[in-house]
């Protein structure tokens, strides 16, 4: 249908204010739009800068020294996945990117290292490991703030998110959408239609035009976000937890027009995550809605594994 323009409906709000203040503002917009924009998140600027320095340079390294990175049977979790691998859910062309996984590490015996890797970090670019285990913490952080204005929102207690997402499997994925080639298959775009799997996303890098959202009523819209500005998405396990009450809406990147479509494009999200072992079950207060979506519990990994089959990642 129609694109419309969304920007004076989905959420823009300070996370430097006080959360009793901002957290229903954010839970409106992530009921109806599945989306919000957070400013002063606390991430520091001079940090972003040096991890999109970082992110270019092995980007432009060469393909085969890039697919060294690739772990054979891994479900993309670390390292690198090359162009042409991932595929949306139901989609029959695979996306037009590449990406990195950083992920937490755990001791071996940690009760939970066996569900996480150890993550692998490229030799050729110095600072790529300490830019990007600086940058995780930091989106961690920021993620926590996000989650406790959810919680207040919900009328839970203000932490009730941090013993779910304690050592949770999250994932910072390093993209880069390359210039379009002719070669590109017919159909294709640089992110398919899809949903989140995860808790809430964090999203560095969408000030560049091509973020787009479904509404309820079919239409897809922009999603603008101001330069320095974190876009917030729900994933599939916060919408299950709430029975539908906050919303993961699918998204998609389009691909540019004009000059633009022989531009790189980078982007940082954070697929913020609950604990491996955490059960999801309907929130009682949320299950017992007017046209709540209950579904029967399942662990956070095993609905992980179950999702990563479906886009082509295990």
């Amino acid at each position: 249908m129609t694109d419309t323009d969304t920007r004076a409906d989905i959420a823009s709000v300070s996370l430097a204010k006080p959360l009793a203040g901002i957290a229903d503002e954010l839970g409106r917009s992530f009921a109806e739009y599945g989306f919000a924009v957070v400013r002063d998140h606390g991430i520091p600027q001079g940090l972003i800068d040096k991890a999109e320095e970082v992110s270019k340079a092995f980007f432009a390294l060469p393909d085969d020294v890039k697919k060294a990175y690739k772990i054979e049977g891994g479900g993309g979790a670390r390292g690198y996945t090359p162009f042409g691998t991932e595929k949306a859910k139901d989609a029959d062309i695979f996306d037009l990117k590449e990406f990195w996984h950083v992920g937490r590490e755990l001791p071996q015996d940690h009760a939970l290292a066996e569900y996480m890797a150890p993550n692998v970090w490229p030799s050729e670019i110095a600072e790529f490991e300490a830019t990007f285990s600086e940058l995780y913490a930091a989106f961690e952080k920021t993620g926590l703030r996000v989650l406790e204005a959810i919680a207040l929102h919900l009328g839970l207690e203000r932490d009730f998110f941090a013993r779910t997402v304690e050592d949770g499997n999250s994932v910072m994925r390093l993209l880069h959408y390359p210039p379009l080639g002719p070669d590109a298959p017919e159909g294709a775009i640089r992110a398919a239609a899809h949903g989140d799997i995860n808790t809430i996303t964090l999203l560095l890098g969408a000030e560049e035009a091509g973020l787009e959202l479904l509404t309820r009523s079919g239409e897809w819209h922009p999603v603008y976000a101001e330069e320095g500005s974190l876009v917030i998405n729900v994933g599939d396990m916060l919408e299950r937890l709430t029975a539908g009450t906050l919303v993961s809406t699918t998204h998609r990147v389009v691909n540019p027009k004009g000059a633009g479509a022989q531009r790189s494009r980078y982007s940082m999200p954070f697929f913020l995550h609950f604990r491996p072992d955490y059960v999801i079950e309907p929130l009682e207060t949320c299950a017992q809605k007017d046209g709540a979506k209950v579904e029967p519990a399942i662990s956070s990994h095993d609905f992980l594994l179950q999702r990563l089959r479906e886009i082509n990642l295990a």
